[in-house]
């Protein structure tokens, strides 16, 4: 072929642009020459990095890309035949550009993840933005002088999954000392979901004590037997001697006494 090597037809050969002889003759000369062997592998291994998929870089990537590579055009000077001593030349250019690309992949991912962070900032603080203008309605309805507002408030608590302790103080407040009964009994509703805290225990138990009316006190016996309170036995035996208690109650707490004694 005129070369001991075959370096500038590399490219032509994997581009499929050789003669039928020539691909014959460069195949041929492939097969016992290892230096030729060794380039044509090397530079098939760099291009099939480019054959997984990246993400697409924006459009003010791309035109980076397009500056860097048009300065790699301006400083090698005008295009000329390659020759074996201009292959080494041809396998240097496409690494600089493969590692300008390379480059700007990485920067629109590093871009990507910083722009996913902020979102995922300003997602959580327009939540929580959102959970203190509910709790702030929620708290203001509570305390209106209209027992149907007051109600609404309290019914508000189906908007938090965990509240917290300023709203379960404030239904607490309402069950211990709202002069509505209606508005008591809801307060006690909302409470159930959140036996765990201690705040409301404590709050069923003074309620236990207190409570005149005596469905909401039947409903109060079921809640602490349910938590299996203890503290709740004393209060229940002081109703057992109170003479005002209603006898449909002691028997209520006759029968479930001795399941939290």
């Amino acid at each position: 072929m005129g070369n001991n090597h075959v370096f500038d037809q590399i490219p032509d050969y994997l581009d499929g642009k050789l003669s039928k002889s020539d691909e014959v003759s460069f195949e041929k000369h492939i097969a016992q020459c290892n230096d030729c062997q060794k380039e044509l592998e090397e530079i098939k291994a760099f291009l099939n990095v480019f054959d997984d998929e990246v993400p697409t870089p924006s459009s003010r990537l791309k035109t980076k890309f397009e500056s860097v590579l048009e300065q790699e055009k301006m400083s090698q000077g005008k295009v000329v035949q390659l020759n074996e001593n201009k292959s080494s030349n041809w396998t240097g250019n496409v690494l600089k550009i493969a590692a300008s690309i390379a480059l700007l992949v990485a920067a629109f991912q590093m871009g990507s993840l910083v722009q996913q962070r902020k979102v995922n900032e300003d997602i959580a603080q327009l939540q929580n933005e959102t959970n203190q203008m509910k709790q702030t309605a929620m708290l203001s309805l509570m305390e209106n002088q209209s027992a149907s507002k007051r109600i609404q408030g309290v019914n508000y608590i189906e908007e938090f999954e965990q509240p917290d302790e300023a709203i379960i103080q404030a239904l607490s407040n309402r069950m211990l000392y709202d002069e509505n009964d209606n508005v008591r009994m809801s307060a006690f509703d909302a409470l159930t979901k959140f036996t765990s805290s201690e705040t409301v225990k404590n709050t069923f138990i003074e309620a236990l004590e207190n409570e005149k009316n005596p469905s909401i006190q039947v409903a109060i016996i079921q809640a602490l037997v349910q938590i299996q309170e203890r503290k709740a036995v004393e209060p229940m035996k002081k109703l057992l001697e109170k003479e005002d208690t209603q006898p449909f109650i002691k028997d209520q707490i006759r029968a479930v006494l001795p399941s939290i004694s």
